[in-house]
């Protein structure tokens, strides 16, 4: 392992970053999908409030929407948490993002100050991640692994396509992938922070997770379990099973 990929020790200090600038054009028009709400809570708030959950975090960096930082860091104030923040007593920091994911996760790492060892990227809209879940990914990093995603098995059976002669005609499948050997991953995933800032000034190709652009260095992934409520709000249906585990931890938890 490079000196550049060492793993943070027990007490390294912790940030999360999370992109908020996309437009979630899946879920329609209007607000941005960070900004939708459930249980008349913006999802963005409850993504910072699932990252603070974790006594480990001392900052989360929300990159807003390249014209709407201003309104972003107005919605965390309005939400604050009696610690005097929206996390409860966490430091938070906006700043406007890019046109891309990848480009606004890099101008979050940009921002972050000194003396942070360890990093989380958290999608907004996985509003619902437990603290558990969490919890592992920081615990994976501190064991020494330089970058770690949570991920689940998959339920269905998936299949390899080639394309298509001509647009709307079938697909042919090419490839069924062995089930046992694949994951859905989740975020936040959690890297050392020198390895993803590297990752993020050497691989230029749009690339869907900040994993696979530490993979893109050579430098090991480790998966640890994730959870099936740290699902990715991207359709209106899926709107509507956030409202029902809300439900859930409202009527089991009292939250």
């Amino acid at each position: 392992m490079s000196d550049d990929s060492r793993p943070p020790q027990a007490g390294a200090t912790i940030a999360v970053v999370i992109p908020a600038a996309g437009r979630g054009v899946r879920l329609g028009p209007g607000a941005p999908k960070a900004l939708r709400t459930l249980n008349g809570t913006p999802m963005l708030i409850h993504a910072v409030r699932a990252m603070a959950a974790s006594r480990a975090v001392s900052l989360v960096v929300v990159v807003a929407p390249p014209d709407g930082a201003a309104e972003v860091k107005t919605l965390l104030d309005a939400h604050a948490l009696p610690g005097g923040s929206p996390a409860g007593g966490t430091d938070f920091l906006v700043v406007p993002g890019g046109d891309t994911r990848q480009e606004s996760v890099r101008l979050g790492l940009d921002a972050l100050p000194p003396g942070i060892d360890l990093v989380l990227v958290h999608d907004a809209a996985r509003p619902l991640v437990p603290v558990d879940t969490v919890d592992a990914v920081i615990g994976a990093v501190r064991a020494g692994a330089p970058a770690v995603v949570p991920a689940m098995p998959l339920a269905d059976t998936v299949k390899q396509v080639g394309p298509a002669g001509e647009p709307g005609a079938p697909e042919p499948v090419v490839a069924t992938p062995e089930r046992a050997l694949l994951r859905a991953v989740q975020t936040p995933q959690g890297f050392d922070r020198a390895t993803l800032v590297r990752a993020h000034e050497t691989v230029t190709d749009d690339v869907t997770d900040d994993a696979g652009m530490v993979e893109r260095l050579g430098v090991p992934v480790v998966v640890v379990p994730g959870h099936e409520e740290a699902f990715k709000v991207t359709r209106p249906l899926d709107l509507v099973l956030a409202e029902a585990v809300l439900a859930r931890r409202r009527a089991n938890d009292g939250f």
